[in-house]
């Protein structure tokens, strides 16, 4: 049994020495549950129609972009659950909090984008290649759905468009440097998924207007593959980003420059031999330092300057949530 846990097996409240509630910042996350509900919205409502356009029609890339829809809405589920996971809060088991859950599950998203999105996609394409030509294609209804899916994608784009730039404004950082290093997974997805939706429906609407026009049914399903091949770079971007964050990322080089130039202000500190950081979450740094302190100070001293430290370092990196100092004396003159 775990000090958290009661005869009975329940959860209980854990010692406060073992946890961090620093680290529990649900209220940073607001907005980008916002538009990830958004998208999600979208996503649910032009899918359905998709699947609609594709059985009328018969259309490859119709089926492509409704795999696509399909794979953004099982995403965004993933993503607005993970939000929900990642404000649990800290216990002895995970004493720093479980923001780190907004990252797994985007991973978890980005295979679900490759195997239900991009090989379905390319899959259908290729099938549709070498089978016999079909029958007369509708083009009325694909056409009208492509036209409502621009208007719902670009809806939900512009809305994370406008978040990921007010953030940008925020820290001080040009908007694609900020999109491109950014901790929160789930802007960042939606930024994505919904442009690559906008891109796939210029591809479907491509392919059906050229089949159109020649009578050619080799059109269609190549804009099927290429909607797949788009979704396989997706995929691997966003399973990367994920990666970096999951094996233990530190602050942006902007972050750890600033709170360098923190510490470095306070006369009692005569070297920062050692600062280190770690991604804890979107919105959570934790930073460890080792400096060498002036001859002098005395215990309650060494003991007040570590929480100005503390509450320094989070004045200049508002997402800094823990902070660990070991603040020790210069070695002596012979064994510098």
């Amino acid at each position: 049994m775990t000090p958290a846990e009661t005869a009975d097996g329940r959860r209980g409240r854990p010692p406060a020495a073992q946890v961090s509630g620093r680290s529990l910042r649900p209220g940073r996350s607001a907005e980008s549950r916002r538009t990830a509900t958004v998208a999600l919205a979208s996503n649910v409502t032009i899918a359905a129609a998709k699947i609609v356009a594709g059985v009328l029609s018969g259309s490859a890339a119709m089926y492509a972009e409704a795999a696509h829809s399909l794979a953004d809405t099982v995403n965004q589920t993933f993503l607005l659950h993970s939000i929900g996971l990642s404000e649990w809060a800290p216990d002895p088991e995970h004493p720093f909090g479980s923001g780190r859950e907004r990252f797994l599950w985007t991973f978890v998203a980005a295979i679900g984008t490759f195997l239900a999105g991009a090989i379905f996609a390319i899959g259908w394409g290729l099938y549709e290649l070498i089978s016999a030509p079909g029958g007369e294609t509708e083009f009325v209804v694909p056409f009208v759905v492509l036209g409502l899916s621009l208007l719902t994608e670009g809806f939900s784009w512009l809305r994370a468009l406008r978040q990921t730039r007010a953030e940008a404004r925020h820290e001080k950082l040009g908007y694609l440097e900020y999109v491109r290093l950014s901790r929160d997974p789930n802007v960042k997805m939606v930024l994505f998924e919904d442009s690559a939706a906008l891109i796939g429906i210029a591809l479907a609407a491509l392919g059906i207007g050229l089949q159109a026009i020649t009578g050619i049914e080799f059109w269609d399903p190549l804009a099927s593959v290429a909607i797949g091949a788009m979704l396989i770079v997706v995929a691997f971007w966003m399973a990367r980003d994920a990666r970096y964050m999951l094996v233990g990322a530190s602050a942006r080089p902007d972050e750890r420059a600033r709170l360098e130039a923190a510490l470095n202000e306070f006369p009692e500190i005569v070297q920062v031999r050692e600062l280190l950081t770690l991604t804890l979450g979107p919105n959570a740094l934790l930073v460890a330092t080792r400096i060498d302190l002036a001859d002098g100070l005395d215990a309650s001293r060494v003991e007040c300057l570590s929480d100005e430290i503390e509450a320094r370092l989070h004045e200049v990196v508002d997402d800094v949530t823990e902070v660990f100092v070991d603040a020790t004396p210069p070695p002596p003159a012979s064994l510098a």
